[in-house]
């Protein structure tokens, strides 16, 4: 992450945040499942092998749609060259969730709100590998904790600061989430939508391609 220029950092914030919010939204609809960390889900689906298969079968449908929110966005990348190309798609998906939402099919938002969030991920690539994770905070954290050691070390005294700012993006994002729910409930994946065409916008002013 440390190699991206700024507004890259900035924008990744924003988005971690963004994931945040969802993923509080789908966790507290869905009881206890996620729509953006699949660890937890795929801790949800052993225990559900054991103990639950019903569970099991909701955490594995969950994990499916992730990954062809993912397929869908490597190759939109791939086919158009245009790493926003993803952003759009996860704009238009977001909107999608919260159109179908509107008009009462909650069944079909759910699979909707977890492709946008596969498509994320797809966003910040290197090589054709994720370069940053935007919906999962186990590596971020590993890397705050590295980059602390090498600050304790005499080296690269910030080279903490990014990812823990974009741990703390996703945090906010789950406490605004959480409360848009309470209030709301799924009809505040229009302000995901709200924060996606912003993201949208603000990157193409700023450029990055």
């Amino acid at each position: 992450m440390k190699r991206y220029p700024k507004r890259i950092w900035a924008l990744s914030v924003v988005l971690a945040g963004l994931a945040g919010y969802v993923d509080a939204l789908g966790f507290l609809y869905l009881g206890g499942f996620f729509v953006s960390f699949m660890s937890g889900n795929s801790t949800r689906l052993g225990i559900g092998i054991a103990i639950n298969l019903h569970e099991a079968l909701i955490a594995g449908g969950l994990i499916f749609t992730f990954v062809i929110g993912v397929l869908i966005g490597t190759i939109v990348n791939a086919k158009t060259r245009y790493r926003m190309a993803s952003l759009w798609l996860e704009t238009t998906l977001l909107f999608a969730a919260a159109a179908v939402h509107a008009f009462g099919s909650d069944h079909l938002a759910i699979p909707l709100m977890v492709m946008a969030m596969g498509t994320e991920n797809t966003l910040f690539h290197r090589d054709g590998e994720v370069s940053i994770g935007l919906t999962y905070m186990t590596g971020t954290l590993v890397k705050t904790g590295q980059h602390l050691a090498w600050a304790i070390l005499g080296q690269a005294p910030w080279g903490w600061v990014p990812y823990t700012l974009l741990w703390l993006g996703l945090i906010v994002g789950g406490a605004v989430g959480s409360m848009a729910f309470m209030a709301v409930g799924l009809q505040a994946l229009w302000g995901a939508f709200a924060a996606a065409v912003f993201c949208t916008i603000w990157a193409t002013i700023q450029g990055i391609e």
